[in-house]
């Protein structure tokens, strides 16, 4: 059998690992299609390997600067910060005292015996300064529920209509839609960068145990108020025996996402 590489195959996948078409999965196709999108939304919150780090350039529009806040795509997870766009250094381009120190000192810092300890030191320096009269940190305000990036500046002034900022986030990888029909769900592709819409995450080995789990432990909620029911040849029902095991399942996986493969949160030390 080969790799899922859609919605459907990965559902498929799963119910066969359930036992189906042997043993019927008395679970609707709705719910399945709702279970593949929970999996999915746990894999892109928990999981290291369902998001990318990404730099993505923007141009103010004339909207922006009146909002005062950027539109965010909705695949961000969050945005850590916003590269500086003013610098108290002093200058741009040749004029930038940082790149005069460059361009003065650094066939002196080639030389063997050379010290980077003075340089070193006044970068730093510089950087101090930056960050104390509002140089190359930007504050910024960011949720991904409301896709709206606040950037504490002076619009209009600071940022002009036209001007480019670049800001670094975390991107959720969403998988792309195959060209093979689907059942499961609407599966429609959501606008983002080519290598964040791969359908190898339906292949993914903590992806295909998560969903079998969620369809079986929705299987037992199916079934359970039949149990106790004795079908043809004296079998007996019980969905809680089921429900029971696929819940216990689910909360192992969970913990060990979140202790094995969950990204570190983000300490600010000062």
């Amino acid at each position: 059998m080969s790799k899922p590489y859609s919605r459907q195959t990965l559902v498929d996948y799963c119910l066969r690992a359930l036992g189906a078409p042997v043993i019927e999965i008395n679970v609707d196709d709705d719910q399945l299609g709702d279970r593949l999108d929970e999996a999915l939304q746990f894999y892109q919150e928990y999981h290291s390997d369902a998001v990318i780090k990404r730099f993505r350039k923007y141009q103010l529009t004339a909207a922006d600067i009146t909002n005062q806040y950027i539109t965010i795509p909705d695949t961000y997870l969050t945005i850590s910060r916003v590269l500086p766009f003013n610098s108290n250094t002093g200058g741009t381009g040749d004029f930038n005292i940082e790149y005069q120190m460059m361009l003065n000192d650094m066939y002196d810092l080639a030389k063997p015996g050379s010290s980077m300890l003075n340089y070193s030191m006044t970068q730093q320096h510089l950087a101090l300064i930056d960050h104390m009269f509002d140089g190359k940190d930007q504050t910024t305000r960011f949720n991904r529920h409301i896709s709206r990036l606040y950037i504490e500046t002076r619009w209009g002034t600071d940022l002009k209509e036209n001007d480019i900022i670049v800001f670094e986030g975390y991107e959720a990888i969403v998988p792309k839609t195959s060209n093979h029909a689907d059942t499961y769900g609407s599966g429609t592709d959501v606008a983002a960068p080519t290598e964040a819409t791969s359908t190898k995450v339906y292949n993914d080995m903590f992806l295909k145990k998560y969903l079998t789990a969620l369809i079986k432990r929705q299987w037992g909620v199916n079934i359970k108020k039949f149990d106790g029911m004795q079908l043809p040849g004296g079998v007996t029902m019980n969905g809680q025996q089921i429900y029971d095991e696929a819940n216990e399942e689910i909360l192992k996986i969970e913990e060990e996402v979140q202790l094995k493969y969950e990204m570190p949160p983000a300490f600010y030390v000062g």
